[in-house]
């Protein structure tokens, strides 16, 4: 459950977001549009605890992140959310296989992570690449890297900010598929922000942000 309520954010005297609130539970996906500068990122990040709203509440399974303390917020979002940036942000010094490890090294790491390491990056089709390093890949196989690192820890949220932005068409449909079908097959809730909007029409639930408001959300799969 993701309950958002009359969220607000000031940078200085700039409000990028204001009384925002919807709710999402299950095994939903969400699409989040709107201009540039509409706040759309920095939506996500609230959501995802990389940025502390300045005013409302945001709640994962009844739970506010944000009355947690700074090592407890670390803990818990590394357990919960996984990350997906347009800019895979993959450590040029380690190999696919320790970079795809990487959010299991900040706390104790289970027996089997490196087992589900490996199952990731099949799944992702990259079981050949596991040793190079992401200097050797191309840009969507970077991706792919970078989204079987989001879901190492099996989060129940994964966010992802235009992750096909830096791509080109034929590979952004290749790693839209596949966050989908992560998506079905992980049974998480999957949060995007695009500018792509051919994408829309997949999602279940549609946010659209306009000058940091949201006017409506509609759900894609009632036809609202």
């Amino acid at each position: 459950m993701l309950k958002v309520s009359n969220v607000s954010k000031n940078f200085g005297a700039v409000e990028v977001l204001r009384d925002i609130s919807f709710s999402f539970a299950g095994e939903t996906s969400v699409v989040i549009t709107g201009p540039s500068g509409s706040g759309k990122s920095t939506l996500l990040h609230i959501i995802g605890t990389l940025e502390s709203p300045s005013g409302g509440q945001v709640e994962i399974n009844n739970t506010d992140p944000f009355t947690l303390s700074e090592p407890e917020l670390a803990r818990y979002r590394n357990a919960v959310i996984g990350f997906v940036f347009q800019d895979h942000h993959l450590l040029p010094q380690y190999s696919v296989l320790e970079n795809v490890l990487v959010p299991t090294f900040a706390f104790e790491q289970k027996p089997d992570a490196t087992q589900r390491a490996h199952e990731l990056l099949k799944r992702v089709g990259l079981t050949h690449r596991t040793s190079h390093r992401p200097g050797e890949l191309s840009g969507g196989e970077r991706q792919r890297v970078a989204i079987a690192r989001a879901l190492i820890n099996q989060p129940r949220i994964l966010l992802c900010d235009e992750p096909t932005g830096n791509l080109d068409t034929a590979t952004s449909e290749t790693i839209a598929d596949l966050l989908f079908e992560l998506h079905r097959v992980e049974q998480n809730m999957l949060i995007v922000v695009t500018h792509n909007l051919a994408l829309v029409s997949r999602f279940q639930q549609h946010l659209q942000l306009l000058d940091g408001t949201l006017p409506k959300v509609r759900n894609e799969m009632e036809g609202g």
